[in-house]
């Protein structure tokens, strides 16, 4: 210790020790001790205990979070507590009343030391929530664990007690000093709530990426040649830092859900959860979905963990945290994983150029994409992204998706501008550097486009207006053209469409959906109307075929059951409005065409 702490320190010592008599002693600060078990698996209940020492009041209220950081829609965390009840340092009960719908308030008068005990209902297998049955647990901290209202910065213990016969704890949080097992501290609730924790007989893998040791914990069966899945996640991760050129980590934690059905990933700080199809990793295909999909979480420790919108930190975990940015913390981490890929080898030129024209094509095929914009999208993600209805995709667009577009156009044309010398990875360099490390905190939607000025050395404020706040078609034929790539689009289908989609639900052929402004949308037919004939004819393989396009302009007959009732109608199949885009290279690109490809796919 400098000696200058010391001084301070000894003329502390001398303070107290003068202190006049019967002065109040100081209180101790207050402490936070966590217990998680789970004596009955198969039940699906975790009980949780919390000893809180220090609280010198007449009541305390502690809260469950209504949301999990990552994933943007109330989810009501607080629907799976019950059995809630304080003792205090003598064992007796204390009062407690549930002011809210997440919030409990502990009357311990007297009683600095108090504990909580609550039983969690987990049994919803997802990156979001938690779960636990007889083969493993796993959980998201922000809907199991409780935390003082007035103390979320307050550092923790927390002590996991496994179920009979598991042995094995993953998580991110460090071990509590001490050497107890699965016993870990976090320095703060936020901590706590952003460290998943899976617990069973997990096989755990590891490999180093820059130094830094990553763990992957496998749950589940699964097959996979293990050496070459680790050699490739490191090469996806390292290839991942170096977008911003420095790594923040001493440790790194994958927790994989290997299932029948899975699908899915949350960022966490050092941490994150996959969740695929058991059989992903047997098929070339799949494999390489999986490194995109470990891709984009793992670059989510910079971008939205460590570079953020300044509304997705700190957190109020009682309600909604708006941003217009998620096309950025979402979309361009999207755009990313693909972009890391690429550099790493997973893609090839062309393969990478084919799955941005799909995805171009996702975007612009979308009703939606010509009423809400990319930022609308961000915003409204706590009401319309994860609470999609039938007519979803005429109102709405994928901030996902939509991001993934913006930032490839955005990276053309920052490469293009500094003529080769600059790309998107310079921008979240200057974000790393300027808001995280230096300032300490998110930056605006202004400073985002001041950055990307910055970088580029030119401003493209009508771009961000049109193509960003507002519905505007981005300019992907003048951006690729920069790289010394064609852009062009022909029909996706030469015959009319009915503009809807069908599916044949135990024997009953229902409409499952109708396209704004087509031939379904105009001419009155509706979701959930369950097709009785076509043309005449019952549904069959034959007749089916009208349903899926004829000429442009002929009638298509329907006879439909809407509430219980018969229904004539009359379709006009209309031309099909979607497009299917083709990126490839224009003969003889000029040396100023091939640096910007060469800047833009490389390092």
């Amino acid at each position: 210790m400098p000696n200058h702490f010391r001084l301070l320190g000894a003329l502390a010592a001398g303070a107290l020790l003068a202190a006049p008599a019967g002065a109040r002693p100081l209180a101790p600060a207050p402490t936070l001790r966590y217990t998680l078990a789970m004596p009955a698996p198969q039940t699906h209940y975790f009980e949780v205990g919390v000893a809180l020492s220090g609280f010198a009041q007449d009541y305390t209220d502690v809260k469950l979070p209504v949301w999990a950081p990552g994933s943007y829609l109330v989810r009501e965390y607080a629907k799976n507590v019950e059995g809630f009840r304080a003792t205090g340092a003598s064992g007796q009960a204390l009062a407690v009343e549930k002011i809210d719908k997440n919030t409990w308030r502990v009357r311990h008068p007297k009683q600095a030391d108090f504990k909580v005990a609550y039983r969690v209902y987990a049994f919803e297998l997802s990156v979001r929530t938690s779960f636990v049955d007889a083969d493993h647990g796993y959980l998201n901290g922000s809907s199991i664990f409780v935390y003082p209202a007035l103390n979320k910065g307050l550092a923790s213990t927390l002590t996991v007690q496994p179920a009979p016969g598991w042995a094995q704890v993953s998580t991110a949080l460090r071990p509590a000093p001490g050497g107890a097992k699965f016993t870990y501290q976090a320095a703060s609730y936020d901590e706590l709530a952003d460290s998943p924790i899976e617990i069973g007989n997990q096989k755990v893998l590891q490999f180093t990426a820059n130094g830094t040791v990553h763990q992957v914990a496998m749950y589940g069966t699964y097959q996979v040649d293990e050496n070459r899945l680790l050699a490739d996640m490191q090469k996806i991760c390292e290839g991942a830092q170096a977008v911003v050129g420095q790594n923040p980590l001493d440790h790194y934690l994958f927790i994989v859900h290997n299932l029948e059905r899975g699908g899915g990933g949350l960022e966490h700080l050092y941490s994150t959860t996959l969740e695929v199809n058991r059989a992903t990793y047997t098929t070339e295909a799949g494999y390489k979905a999986f490194l995109r999909l470990a891709a984009h979480e793992y670059f989510h420790l910079w971008n939205v963990k460590r570079i953020r919108p300044v509304a997705l930190g700190p957190f109020d975990y009682d309600k909604e945290n708006y941003t217009h940015m998620l096309w950025v913390s979402e979309g361009m981490t999207e755009y990313f994983a693909n972009l890391i890929n690429k550099r790493t080898g997973y893609y090839d030129q062309q393969g990478y150029l084919d799955h941005l024209a799909s995805t171009i094509g996702t975007v612009e095929n979308t009703p939606g994409n010509k009423v809400q914009s990319a930022s609308e999208a961000s915003f409204d993600a706590w009401i319309k992204y994860y609470r999609p209805n039938e007519n979803s995709p005429n109102t709405g667009i994928s901030y996902y998706d939509k991001g993934e577009t913006i930032g490839l156009v955005l990276d053309l044309m920052i490469v293009n501008a500094t003529q080769g010398q600059k790309h998107l990875d310079d921008v979240f360099r200057l974000l790393y550097d300027t808001y995280y490390k230096k300032l300490g905190r998110g930056f605006t939607d202004q400073e985002y486009q001041d950055a990307v000025a910055t970088v580029a050395g030119r401003r493209f404020d009508d771009f961000f207006k049109q193509s960003v706040y507002d519905t505007k078609t981005v300019d992907y034929a003048t951006a690729f053209g920069y790289a010394g790539l064609g852009f062009s689009s022909a029909p996706a289908n030469p015959n009319g469409s009915v503009g809807a989609t069908f599916s044949n639900r135990t024997g009953r052929l229902l409409v499952t959906g109708t396209e704004r402004d087509g031939a379904a949308w105009t001419d009155g037919l509706n979701v959930n109307d369950e097709v009785l004939l076509i043309n005449g004819a019952a549904p069959g393989e034959e007749s089916v075929k009208a349903l899926q396009g004829g000429a442009v302009g002929a009638p298509l007959k329907l006879q439909v059951r809407r509430d219980g009732l018969p229904r004539e109608l009359t379709l006009t199949y209309r031309a099909d409005p979607d497009r299917r885009f083709t990126i490839q290279p224009l003969p003889n690109p000029t040396a100023a065409q091939q640096k910007v490809l060469a800047k833009w796919l490389g390092k």
